[in-house]
Parts: C-alpha cells; structure tokens; sequence
C-alpha cells in the first residue's frame, strides 16, 4: 500500500513518545518517511535501538531515541530540552505512549490508581507543557493526543485507562482553545482495535474475530493506517482541524 507525501512535512522536527513498538513504531516509520526529523521515547530498549538502527540505513535523518520512564515529570521535562536541542525545536508531538494493562475494580488501590494515570494521562500535558514554548517561538505547532475506542465501547477490566483515556478528550478540546490563537493546532486519535503484538497477547482467534465482525468493514487496522491518519492531521493539509477526535476503528460498534 502507498501512502500520501505531504511536502508540509519534510525537515519538521518531531517527537513521539511510545515510539519504540506498536502503533508509535508505525508513527516513527512514516514520519521518518516523510523527511522528518524524529525523536521518541520508550521505555522498551532493545525494541527501539532496533528500530533505530533498521530506519538508520536508509533515512535521510536517523531518528533519536531515549529511554524515558513517563512517570517522571522532571525526566519527561529533561527530555523535551534535549529534544529541542537536537532537533532545533519541536514542530509535531504526538502523545503516543500509553499502558492497557487489564484489571478489576475490586483490585485497585490508590497506589495503583496514581500509577495509572501517570502513565496514561498525566505525561501528555507536561509533554505539552514543555513543547509549546518552542512552538510558539517557531510560529505555530501541532500537538496529537491519543485516545482510545475502549471507553466509547465500555469494555471489561479497564476501568483506569479508560477513565484516563477519556480525560485525553477533554484534554485536547482544553489545550486546543487556549494555545490556538499562538497557531498550534492540537487533535486526538482514537484508534479501534489495532494489530501490535502486545494487542495479539489479550485475543484469541475467536475473539479476534468478534472484533471484526463488530467492525463495519472486514480486516484488521495495522499501525500502518493510524500513522496515516497521524500524517495528515500533522500536515498544513489539516491548518484548520484542532480541538476534535479522529476515529480510527473500520466502524467497530
């Protein structure tokens, strides 16, 4: 499958946390692809040095990697000054990274709830927090949060991340309204049930294909087609789409 060009996008300067695997390894792949300038973040090492150095071969920029735990804010604000440092500012960030794991109600804790929304919501607004300055110097930016499709289809033991997920909405809306007037458009992307290898760990066939027929339209969504739409809301092509979400599921109701 071919994908768009979009001139917009070459020497952009991006970054992507989660890039390491899944749906942040599709978004490194295209932005790289592009001519982008990209660097992400991951706390999977071995996975994204081997990205690194697959993409390194034939890209005209290697993209950069650091090993980040989210967690930490003051880390998560280290990093973005390097990043700018690199890259010469910070154009596109894509709020990307993000944990699923599965639990019951009766097993959370307020230990466990913090930790969840640290790693499922707090970082994307300090990510923001400190990205925005250099794309107010730069003259706009674009900022791309993650959502998810689980909290529209209130699936089972998800409880923390779809009540993080759901607050990325409100998130993107909030930032969208008080940084447009400095040109920084900011979206979100809600992806259906999209096929990584972490995602093949919690279905079966059967239940794979129950997500499929609950689709309207047959197949599996690959990383592939989120960075697509990732590509486009990033471009000038989408100047004047900010403060929505982009749903990205074959329809899955």
């Amino acid at each position: 499958m071919s994908g768009a060009i979009y001139p917009s996008l070459s020497g952009k300067k991006v970054f992507i946390s989660g890039g390491g695997s899944g749906i942040g390894e599709g978004l490194v792949e295209a932005f790289v692809a592009q001519g982008a300038h990209v660097a992400f973040c991951d706390i999977a090492e071995a996975e994204s040095k081997a990205l690194v150095e697959r993409l390194s071969a034939t890209a005209s920029f290697a993209p950069i990697f650091h090993h980040v735990d989210l967690r930490d804010i003051e880390a998560v604000q280290a990093m973005i000054t390097k990043v700018e440092a690199d890259l010469g500012g910070i154009d596109i960030l894509v709020n990307n990274a993000a944990n699923d794991d599965r639990h019951t109600i009766d097993e959370v804790t307020p230990a466990y709830w913090d930790d969840r929304m640290a790693v499922n919501l707090r970082h994307l607004f300090f990510a923001a927090q400190a990205a925005a300055p250099s794309m107010k110097r730069a003259g706009g930016g674009v900022i791309i949060n993650f959502g998810s499709i689980s909290w529209h289809l209130a699936l089972p033991e998800l409880t923390l991340y779809q009540t993080a997920k759901a607050a990325i909405e409100g998130l993107t809306r909030s930032l969208a309204r008080d940084l447009g007037r400095d040109n920084i458009r900011v979206n979100t992307i809600i992806p259906g049930n999209v096929k990584t290898p972490r995602q093949m760990k919690w279905y079966t066939p059967e239940g794979e294909a129950e997500i499929v027929a609950a689709q309207c339209l047959d197949g599996r969504i690959m990383p592939v087609d989120v960075a697509a739409l990732a590509l486009f809301l990033a471009s000038d092509d989408a100047r004047y789409c900010t403060g929505h979400d982009y749903f990205i599921d074959a329809g899955w109701r």
